[in-house]
């Protein structure tokens, strides 16, 4: 006697209850996977790119805009700040390293970002293709931003004033792609990185050619022009803001004296990440409890959908004990079909959430530039495999006793 093929027979002879069953168990392995995914390649990339990163100086607002943008270039910066008051507060002798950021401009929505080579150095990243930038207006490119937007190396192209793609374009002036990054896993992927000195042109050029729109300038003050040009230039030594490495930790005491004073902020990302998680994890824990809840409704599902079914099919048991089949082997019957629920809904679960993360991963890409695409089963996943299986052949098994009291000949008679 075939165990397996006359659980499906059953479990196919009444497809609504099994359906809703069914649909339950996957529910609620859907949520659970999916919040395990986003969960583990989201804490992965804000791990990866804060790594090495104790605090950063920036204009006074919110702190973790600043950190968001700063370092995970995924919000708006909180403004400017003068880059000779940058410098002077990071002459600590408990500071390591300070390395500067300007942003204010994108292509494609790809942020151009200016800073040095410290900024590379820090992430770890190499090039690929031709070299680091060197020169005014010279672009090193992340992988990404090749790959979406097709720029290679020796092209040329304008940024946009903003960091949406729809501001307007710095089109008296353009960088020149020099190289191309190595994928790094990295926020550098997705950053177009060019000299400090390249942010500053751009806008001193800017500022110089709406001044001529505005006073209808001849061209006979071409000299004059550039007088005004190299003393602009001298004011627009400003920079978004400074990622701050310490010596040991006993420099977090600086970001206090920074806040109380002078006119910048100093944000520290280990404080305002954990804030931002703990916050997020309320909704994660809340999502992971209805889950759970989904799951056990199932497991109810089953047990009632299977107890119904032993009161309509006592005859057919009793008569098939009449033949000389154990009570084991109809107990396990009926585990099977508790269990074939589970296993589909479990497959059926791991199938949705990748698809769900594959969505997520699209909007992520289209307006971060962040790819969430690892689909492998994780080894958590396995734990919800056997929470599943347990359910399943829990709510079977209580039905299923219902086997060991049946009296054969009273339910041959009474049929």
């Amino acid at each position: 006697m075939n165990l397996l093929k006359i659980s499906w027979a059953n479990l196919k002879d009444k497809p609504l209850s099994s359906f809703l069953s069914g649909l339950l168990m996957t529910l609620g392995i859907t949520i659970i996977s999916l919040l395990l995914l986003l969960n583990k390649q989201l804490d992965e990339q804000f791990s990866r790119n804060v790594k090495g990163i104790d605090m950063v100086l920036g204009a006074k607002g919110s702190p973790l805009q600043l950190i968001l943008s700063s370092i995970y270039q995924i919000d708006a910066p909180t403004g400017n700040i003068p880059l000779e008051e940058a410098e002077r507060l990071t002459r600590n002798p408990m500071i390591k390293t300070a390395i500067p950021l300007s942003m204010g401009d994108s292509y494609q929505t790809f942020r151009i970002v200016g800073t040095d080579k410290k900024y590379v150095d820090h992430f770890e990243a190499t090039v690929g293709q031709g070299t680091l930038f060197q020169k005014e207006l010279e672009a090193t490119i992340g992988a990404r931003v090749a790959e979406v937007t097709g720029l290679k190396i020796g092209d040329t192209f304008s940024g946009s004033h903003g960091l949406d793609g729809e501001g307007e374009e710095h089109g008296q002036a353009q960088y020149k792609v020099v190289g191309v990054f190595n994928p790094s896993n990295t926020v550098i992927d997705q950053l177009i990185l060019t000299p400090l000195s390249s942010v500053w042109a751009i806008h001193a050029h800017h500022d110089e050619h709406e001044s001529e729109s505005v006073e209808d300038l001849e061209e006979d003050h071409d000299h004059e022009h550039e007088h005004d040009h190299e003393h602009e230039a001298e004011e627009a030594r400003e920079i978004t803001s400074m990622l701050i490495k310490f010596r040991n930790p006993m420099g977090m005491m600086i970001a206090r004296g920074i806040n109380n004073n002078s006119k910048l902020q100093a944000a520290l990302p280990s404080i305002e990440i954990n804030r931002l998680f703990s916050l997020l994890g309320i909704g994660v824990d809340t999502l992971r409890g209805l889950a759970v809840a989904i799951m056990l409704i199932a497991g109810i599902s089953v047990f009632v959908s299977l107890y119904n079914s032993l009161k309509e099919r006592r005859y057919e048991m009793a008569l098939m004990l009449s033949m000389g089949a154990r009570r084991t082997q109809l107990f396990g019957m009926l585990l099977l079909e508790g269990l074939v629920l589970s296993l589909i809904g479990f497959v059926l679960g791991l199938i949705l959430s990748r698809i769900g993360l594959l969505l997520f991963s699209m909007q992520a890409e289209q307006n971060f530039h962040y790819s969430l695409n690892d689909i492998s089963i994780l080894p958590e996943e396995w734990l919800v495999l056997g929470v599943a299986v347990l359910i399943g052949i829990l709510a079977a098994a209580l039905p299923a006793l219902g086997v060991y009291r049946m009296n054969i000949s009273r339910t041959l008679a009474e049929e």
